[in-house]
């Protein structure tokens, strides 16, 4: 199953040649190349098909050498994006390598990034014998020696590419690994309400169906409220599946023997810290009155009355706990605007829209703190009392 696209950081000093690479990358004009350095101001994102890799997210930063106030500004900018990416490119040209350069290994370093050390423009200048040495004090990587001129340079930045990305680095498991044998039958059931796509059916009903048949299995959907008409057919599902937001009336539904679970309980599985999730959501117990609860979206979408994040957790945590708890709230892959100690519990999506790396640097600065973090469909299992059955066969697996 494929993940999220890669997200691939380009990184440089002024006019070090980093639009031009990705006008190299791509076959097409879509950064602005200009001999003026600081021509890129803030980080720029761009979908793009990369031909031997396949779709990723290409980021064009600002120069990291902008010492303005306002190039102190982007640089801060450029910083935050390392949270988000999964591999980088550090050009340098004209064989100016130094401080800049060095401390960006660091980061790409602490941050787990593989990355790639690109010496570009080697039409005016080629990469020096004492520059590779220099490189090596810090870095085991080769460096490329490339210009954006020449197709040799594109298939030699591509193969690098592949080489850090991997084949499988950005292939999730299975939804269902190890929960169900091929030929089995799995219920999925997907109500149609007023955050359904019109037309369409949510990204992960949508990575289920294609699992179930990955794993040689056959795949039965229905609404919520066509439960009691499948079960006439004397079916026997192995696994049945719903969403969260249905838990309490699908469960009384459900014979108990069968196993039951949710699509954001499978995406916990496979995209989030599943046991970091386990133990956080027993802490809901724990709220007390003025506590801070964060929710967070890993996309942005026109908000409903029918939204499970901003209306139905809200609520029904404050029913639960019949305490008077604060909610913030926040979508994408912004940051919290107080001090993340401040917040009693954290509650994400299943986080369809993002890589695992970025769902997991989104949440490590809570987890580090010691901060409890759940998930929508635990939470939502905990609060209408089937959490212990909701969970029951992943720790069985």
């Amino acid at each position: 199953m494929k993940n999220s696209s890669p997200h691939i950081g380009i990184f440089g000093r002024r006019n070090s040649g980093k639009s031009s690479l990705i006008n190299l990358l791509t076959g097409q004009d879509i950064a602005i190349v200009s001999e003026q350095a600081g021509t890129t101001t803030d980080p720029v994102k761009k979908s793009v098909e990369i031909f031997g890799i396949g779709p990723a997210v290409l980021i064009d930063t600002a120069g990291m050498d902008d010492d303005s106030t306002l190039g102190e500004k982007r640089l801060r900018k450029t910083m935050d994006i390392l949270k988000h990416i999964d591999a980088a490119l550090l050009l340098f040209t004209d064989n100016q390598f130094g401080e800049f350069e060095i401390d960006f290994i660091h980061r790409f370093e602490a941050y787990d990034i593989p990355y790639i050390i690109v010496h570009t423009k080697n039409d005016l200048a080629l990469l020096s014998e004492e520059t590779k040495k220099t490189v090596s004090r810090y870095s085991s990587d080769n460096i490329i020696d490339i210009n954006t001129f020449t197709h040799e340079s594109k298939i030699r930045l591509i193969e690098s590419l592949k080489a850090v990305i991997g084949d499988n680095a950005f292939k999730m498991p299975s939804m269902f690994r190890g929960l169900i044998r091929p030929k089995d039958l799995v219920l999925l059931i997907t109500p149609i309400d007023s955050e359904a796509p019109e037309g369409r059916m949510i990204l992960p009903q949508n990575m289920a169906i294609r699992s179930v048949l990955d794993e040689n299995c056959m795949a039965m959907v229905i609404k919520d409220t066509e439960v009691d008409d499948f079960f006439k057919f004397n079916l026997r599902p192995a696994l049945v599946v719903t969403d969260s937001q249905v838990f309490d009336r699908v469960a009384c539904n459900i014979p108990d023997e069968i196993p039951l679970t949710s699509f954001s309980i499978l995406m916990a599985r496979i995209k989030g810290d599943f046991d970091t999730y386990l133990r956080g959501t027993q802490k809901i117990s724990e709220l007390n009155d003025d506590d801070h609860v964060l929710i967070m979206e890993s996309c942005t979408h026109e908000m409903s009355c029918d939204d499970i994040g901003r209306i139905k957790i809200p609520k029904l945590l404050r029913s639960f706990t019949g305490k008077d708890l604060h909610f913030s709230f926040l979508s994408g892959l912004s940051e919290p605007d107080r001090d993340v100690s401040q917040y009693a519990l954290v509650v994400q999506c299943g986080g369809c829209m993002i890589t695992r790396k970025q769902l997991a640097n989104r949440l490590s600065p809570f987890i580090e703190k010691g901060i409890p973090v759940t998930n929508y469909g635990m939470a939502l299992a905990y609060v209408n009392g089937i959490f212990e059955r909701a969970t029951r066969i992943f720790r069985q697996n």
